[in-house]
């Protein structure tokens, strides 16, 4: 299966981020990383690769960034990584909950998780 990670640059909003997308994504890994690693705001490249490490079960990993740094410290992290994972360019907490239901399917790739995050960039809230 493949698995999420919301990276965020608070790790309460990350936390709730996964929750959300949790209750949609049945059995699907999704780690929550967030903050500076010592209570504050911000992203950690090595906390972002252990997240990848721990949400991948073999199937690969989509990334979900909130803005900024994090984009940077996730590419980072894929680079350190010995997971397959990718970020996928999408609002985080829409993009994640698309995402979650997608790496249900029993035939969910990476690249068909992402693209399902992706779409979230056409929904409209009004």
């Amino acid at each position: 299966m493949v698995g999420l990670v919301v990276v965020s640059h608070s790790q309460r909003a990350a936390d709730g981020i996964a929750e959300v997308a949790g209750e949609m994504g049945g059995e699907t890994r999704i780690e929550a990383v967030g903050g500076d690693g010592q209570g504050g705001f911000g992203t950690v490249a090595g906390d972002i690769e252990a997240g990848i490490d721990a949400a991948d079960s073999g199937d690969g990993v989509v990334v979900l960034v909130d803005l900024g740094s994090a984009v940077m410290n996730a590419d980072v992290a894929i680079e350190a990584s010995d997971s397959e994972a990718v970020i996928a360019d999408a609002p985080v907490l829409e993009g994640a909950v698309n995402a979650a239901v997608a790496a249900t399917s029993g035939n969910a790739t990476v690249e068909s998780v992402r693209d399902q995050a992706e779409a979230a960039r056409g929904i409209e809230k009004l």
